[in-house]
């Protein structure tokens, strides 16, 4: 099983997603405080130049990869990586699923401007008390996406490449 999480920029929410799936953030009724989630790795770390990168996270409990994927604005990125994907399994005769995670809906509007304020244009004054604020009101909704990720993935044939987009896990 290889996890990719992806969204817009590859640095917020994806972070986190990577971060509740190997355990580094640990799931409570408490939001997270600013200093968890300045310490997650690459949080508010990538820049333009790694969009596009598939950026290794670590092995989960059940030695599965997990990895963002800043994919920008293009809606293409997933499905040739998911055409790719399916290329390479059929011709090498690879057994391994693949699930990419779309983590964009659970970005609020605080997050949105404060990923443009320090990621765009170079302000974190501004932008990350944003992205702060913006981490704390959607950590639950990431947490539960993270676990629809892994029951989808826990029931998936050997072998499958699945795209998730959330949006309709999260309404």
């Amino acid at each position: 099983m290889i996890y990719i999480y992806n969204d817009y920029g590859g640095t917020h929410t994806t972070s986190l997603a990577a971060a509740y799936h190997l355990k580094e953030l640990a799931q409570s009724e408490r939001k997270l405080t600013k200093e968890e989630i300045l310490n997650v790795r690459f949080f508010n770390k990538l820049t333009k130049k790694d969009s596009g990168k598939l950026i290794f996270h670590g092995i989960d409990d059940n030695g599965d990869p997990v990895y963002t994927l800043g994919r920008k604005s293009s809606k293409l990125v997933v499905p040739a990586l998911k055409e790719l994907s399916l290329l390479l399994q059929n011709r090498y005769e690879i057994k391994e699923t693949i699930i990419f995670s779309n983590t964009s809906p659970t970005v609020p509007l605080p997050m949105t401007f404060g990923g443009f304020f320090s990621r765009g244009l170079k302000l974190d004054f501004i932008g990350v008390p944003l992205l702060v604020i913006g981490a704390k009101q959607c950590c639950d909704d990431i947490f539960r996406l993270v676990e629809h990720t892994k029951h989808i993935a826990k029931n998936s044939n050997e072998g499958q490449v699945i795209v998730l987009d959330n949006k309709s896990k999260l309404k």
